[in-house]
């Protein structure tokens, strides 16, 4: 079993509460616009960290890290990617490899809003941490963290982090779960 925590949109942001999960998990997968690499140091430090390029990321973070990893953790199939878009509205930059190919679980940050909700049509689940960072509309600074058990994704817990005055107002008022 590992246990895994889902972050994105740091945007260079990393602070002791972040920490604090960082250590208490077995991984870190982090979905893009980490904005600065002293927040991936600074995980890699405690814990084996996998972690995808956002469109906010310049040329260092985009030499360090891939658009998009694939790969099996225990026995799920996981595809991480910032933008990718959720059941029904993928990107069109991963809609045709996604129908193809689907994961068991597809992963991607950008929106700042958590959502976690299934793909019924091409049996996935799909995932998004929401923004673990201080700069963007979101109200609630958000994580997830989850244990992959074989081919079983449970215990999934939203972590929802003080907000900031540094967050501007927006439209979002946390996240969206969809059973």
């Amino acid at each position: 079993m590992k246990k895994i925590l889902l972050l994105s949109d740091t945007h260079s942001h990393i602070d002791e509460r972040i920490l604090h999960y960082v250590a208490e998990a077995d991984e870190i997968w982090h979905a893009g616009d980490i904005g600065d690499l002293k927040v991936t140091d600074k995980i890699k430090e405690l814990k084996p960290l996998r972690a995808v390029f956002g469109n906010i990321d310049d040329h260092e973070i985009r030499k360090e890290f891939p658009l998009n990893q694939r790969f099996l953790c225990e026995d799920v199939d996981v595809w991480i990617t910032h933008i990718g878009g959720y059941p029904g509205r993928y990107s069109p930059a991963i809609r045709e490899e996604i129908q193809k190919n689907p994961p068991k679980l597809f992963i991607c940050g950008h929106s700042h809003i958590l959502k976690v909700m299934p793909d019924k049509k091409l049996d996935l689940l799909h995932m998004n941490p929401g923004a673990a960072g201080k700069y963007g509309f979101h109200k609630k600074r958000t994580m997830l963290r989850f244990n992959i058990d074989g081919a079983n994704i449970k215990d999934l817990v939203v972590i929802e982090l003080e907000a900031s005055p540094k967050v501007s107002p927006g439209p979002c008022e946390g996240g969206e779960f969809v059973p």
